[in-house]
């Protein structure tokens, strides 16, 4: 989800809830205490230089049960960071802090919450660096053997 289209979301919508990949609400009284850019710069494992861009959302609880961001305060956050940083249309991810570490995740909209995507790592060069691609797995008694064979008994390969 880009930043375009959460701010169009957001004023459709009289409350925010953001939604875990295992199916739980982050609690109500979060916080936004971060919109920025983040920028990755890096090399990939086949030697190709690369550079990443994404609009970062931080979301965070405290104990301020009493706390409810809406959603015309998230499209201000958003509106005034994209000014002052010059934040084009990104990406957006989102950190929010999970049992032992900070979680990432890319952004949907089912039409109610904003869903919280699970991220995954992947090489970006498996073509440079040996990953043999993905095997057609088969169940054995699917398996069929070729029609014919290239070795015949008159064949002179045996």
């Amino acid at each position: 989800m880009k930043l375009s289209e959460i701010k169009s979301e957001l004023k459709k919508l009289t409350t925010i809830a953001f939604q875990l990949p295992n199916g739980d609400l982050v609690p109500n009284h979060f916080h936004v205490t971060e919109v920025g850019k983040i920028t990755k710069h890096f090399i990939d494992c086949g030697g190709v230089v690369r550079t990443e861009e994404v609009a970062n959302f931080q979301l965070w609880e405290a104990n301020d049960y009493d706390h409810r961001l809406h959603p015309e305060k998230l499209v201000h956050i958003i509106e005034l960071s994209e000014t002052k940083l010059q934040i084009p249309d990104l990406e957006i991810e989102v950190e929010y802090q999970m049992k032992e570490t900070i979680g990432k995740f890319s952004l949907d909209f089912d039409g109610t919450n904003f869903q919280l995507k699970s991220k995954l790592t992947d090489c970006l060069a498996k073509d440079n660096c040996g990953i043999p691609p993905e095997k057609l797995k088969v169940k054995i008694g699917e398996w069929k053997p070729k029609e014919t064979s290239c070795c015949t008994p008159d064949s002179g390969c045996c």
